[in-house]
């Protein structure tokens, strides 16, 4: 059985390492997990290549809204989100595009944090803005605030999280200057753009998710002390733990996939 991540570009990805550490402590030693550098005008006619063997795809950036054409059936939350990172296949062929950064998300969250969650404010206003926003408002986020530096580059964001079931209330405000509340404060943005105003504004948050894992720790994540700190790399391994069930069917290692993770960051750290 075959599975991968594509992407473009895909020589960061920590992908192969958490499933092949998991594939490991679950005793599946006929499972290949590889990374491969796919763009997005190459994604039709690579999928449609591939051979019966072949059982799941990982897709990152810039891949995820073009893989939603790609499946007969379309996971609501991939809808949602207006982006699949996940395609399950059977005899090589797509049978559905999945999303699972948002219950990842919402997992890693609940790992961290078991208090409510009623408002929130996001920082950024992208994809993983979108997803983030939405699995919050899985954990029951009824008003939604996004803090970007451009409001019309969060205007499909905002768009997105508001036709989420529970039809929360979704504000889109400046990252420069706007009011940051919420019990959870979620970070999208690079870590160059943490400025120590933002940090200061971040100061009462309850609960700091930082959607990156490298560099780490970004000015967020080390103002945290004391805090509920949910990380990118809890995010990565749980929506990673949801992919490898789907195309195993086998339950998750995921201690296993998280130490090697740690484990794979701290070596390009300190190689």
């Amino acid at each position: 059985m075959r599975c991968a991540v594509l992407g473009d570009p895909i020589a960061h990805s920590l992908s192969p390492v958490l499933h092949r550490a998991g594939y490991a402590a679950a005793g599946l030693t006929d499972v290949s997990y590889d990374s491969v550098q796919v763009g997005e005008a190459a994604l039709a006619a690579y999928v449609d290549g591939l051979g019966a063997q072949w059982r799941g795809l990982s897709l990152t950036m810039p891949l995820k809204r073009l893989a939603l054409d790609l499946a007969p059936r379309v996971a609501d939350r991939a809808r949602l989100a207006g982006g699949a990172n996940t395609l399950l296949l059977e005899q090589g062929r797509p049978v559905l595009a999945d999303n699972t950064d948002l219950p990842g998300a919402a997992a890693a969250v609940r790992e961290r944090y078991d208090g409510p969650v009623s408002a929130v404010t996001v920082l950024g206003g992208g994809a993983t803005a979108a997803s983030t926003g939405l699995a919050m408002c899985d954990l029951g986020a009824r008003r939604v605030r996004l803090l970007a530096r451009s409001a019309d580059r969060a205007a499909a964001t905002a768009a997105a999280v508001a036709a989420h079931p529970a039809a929360p209330t979704v504000e889109v405000g400046a990252l420069a200057d706007g009011v940051v509340d919420g019990e959870v404060v979620v970070s999208t943005i690079p870590s160059e753009a943490q400025s120590a105003d933002l940090v200061a504004r971040v100061a009462e948050a309850p609960v700091v998710f930082e959607a990156l894992y490298d560099p780490w720790p970004t000015p967020l994540a080390a103002s945290a002390d004391g805090r509920v700190l949910v990380s990118g790399l809890d995010l990565l391994v749980h929506q990673a733990v949801l992919q490898f069930e789907m195309f195993t069917g086998v339950p998750a290692p995921l201690e296993e996939m998280r130490t090697a993770g740690e484990t794979e960051l701290r070596a390009r750290h300190h190689p």
